[in-house]
C-alpha cells in the first residue's frame, strides 16, 4: 500500500503512527510518504517510518492507495482538489472544510473511492451501546452536551497562541475545532429542525479564535442545549439524557453511563478503556478494502458543519 501523509502535525503523528500498527499487524506491505511545508528534519521514528518526503504538491506521484489529509481546516478543499487524480482513497482530518461555501461537485470525486472524514468519538465501543440505549429507554425530553477543556494544555511544549485551532484564519475556534460533538449528537438523534447559536472570544486566552460556542437546538419531541469551550480548567466530555422516567449521565471521558431514579444512582456501567483513534484507522482500512461502508463522507460532513455553523 502506498500512501502519504499531507500534515505532519500532533494529528496527523497519531494516524501515522497508528497506521503503521494496522497495517503491520494485517501483514500489508507499505511505503509511507509525506507532502511537508517545512524542511526542519522530522524527529526519532517519523523520520524511520516516511520514505520520502515532498514539498510542492505538483511533485507528487499519481499512483498513492491513500493519502491522509490533516494540515489545517483552511488548507483542506484545495488539497483535495489537487490530489484527487493522484489516489484511489482520501481521509481526511475532521472539520471537513472551514466554511460552508465549497462546491463539492467541482472537487471531481470518484464513484468507487472512499472518501471517509474524521469521526472517532463513534468508534468507541459506548457510542452503539449509548444508539441502542436510546431505542429502547423511554422518551428523550432533553439532552445536555458539555465538551470543555483549557487550549493552553492541550499540547505539552507547545505554544498555543501558534496552533492552528487559536487561529480563525486558519479554521480555528470551538465551533468547527470541536465539530466532534455534532457528529455523534446527529449519529444519536438526526439533524435538528432549528438550531441557534451564540459564540465569541469572552475569555483571557491569547487568540482571535471563538472560544466559546453555545447551542440551542429543536427536535419534533425533545430540545437539545451544546456548550463548547477552549478554556475550561477541568476537561469534560458529557452527554445528559432527561428522559419521562429518569436521568441518564454519559461520560465520554471514562466511558461511564450512570442512571438515575427518584434522585438515587440506580445502574452503572463502565467501558474498557480504549484506543478509538486506532479502532478509526482499522475501519477505514476495512472500509477501503471492501468491508465496511464508509459512515460520514464528505458529503455526510458538509451537512454536520452546515449545522455547526447554523448554515441550514
Amino acid at each position: 500500500m502506498k500512501i502519504c501523509m499531507i500534515g505532519l502535525g500532533s494529528i496527523g503523528k497519531r494516524h501515522l503512527g497508528n497506521l503503521k500498527v494496522a497495517l503491520e499487524k494485517r501483514k500489508v506491505p507499505y511505503q509511507i510518504e509525506a507532502l511537508r511545508s517545512s524542511k526542519r528534519k522530522l524527529e526519532g521514528k517519523w523520520d524511520q517510518i516516511i520514505d520520502k518526503q515532498y514539498y510542492s504538491i505538483d511533485k507528487l506521484p499519481n499512483d498513492y492507495d491513500v493519502i491522509y489529509i490533516t494540515n489545517p481546516t483552511f488548507l483542506h478543499y484545495e488539497t483535495i482538489k489537487k490530489t484527487v487524480s493522484k489516489t484511489r482513497h482520501i481521509f481526511i482530518e475532521k472539520p471537513v472544510f472551514e466554511s460552508v461555501l465549497y462546491n463539492i461537485s467541482e472537487l471531481n470525486l470518484k464513484q468507487d473511492s472512499i472518501y471517509y472524514v474524521a469521526c472517532p468519538l463513534r468508534h468507541k465501543r459506548i457510542m452503539a451501546h449509548i444508539k441502542q440505549l436510546l431505542t429502547e429507554c423511554d422518551q428523550v425530553i432533553s439532552a445536555r452536551v458539555i465538551s470543555s477543556s483549557y487550549l493552553p494544555a492541550w499540547r505539552k511544549n507547545t505554544d498555543y497562541r501558534n496552533v492552528y485551532s487559536a487561529m480563525e484564519c486558519m479554521g480555528g475556534g470551538v465551533t468547527r475545532d470541536l465539530i466532534h460533538e455534532w457528529d455523534y449528537v446527529i449519529y444519536l438523534f438526526g439533524s435538528p429542525s432549528k438550531v441557534i447559536n451564540m459564540k465569541g472570544n469572552k475569555s483571557e486566552l491569547e487568540i482571535d479564535s471563538d472560544d466559546i460556542s453555545i447551542y440551542m437546538a429543536e427536535y419534533p419531541d425533545m430540545f437539545l442545549e451544546m456548550h463548547l469551550d477552549y478554556f475550561g480548567h477541568k476537561n469534560e466530555r458529557n452527554l445528559q439524557l432527561f428522559t419521562t422516567k429518569r436521568r441518564i449521565d454519559i461520560d465520554l471521558i471514562t466511558d461511564t453511563i450512570s442512571e438515575y431514579k427518584d434522585n438515587q444512582l440506580v445502574d452503572r456501567k463502565q467501558f474498557p478503556v480504549e484506543d478509538f483513534y486506532m479502532n478509526e484507522t482499522e475501519y477505514f482500512l476495512d472500509c477501503i478494502e471492501g468491508r465496511q461502508n464508509n459512515i460520514n463522507t464528505i458529503e455526510n460532513a458538509c451537512h454536520t458543519l452546515k449545522i455547526a455553523l447554523t448554515e441550514v
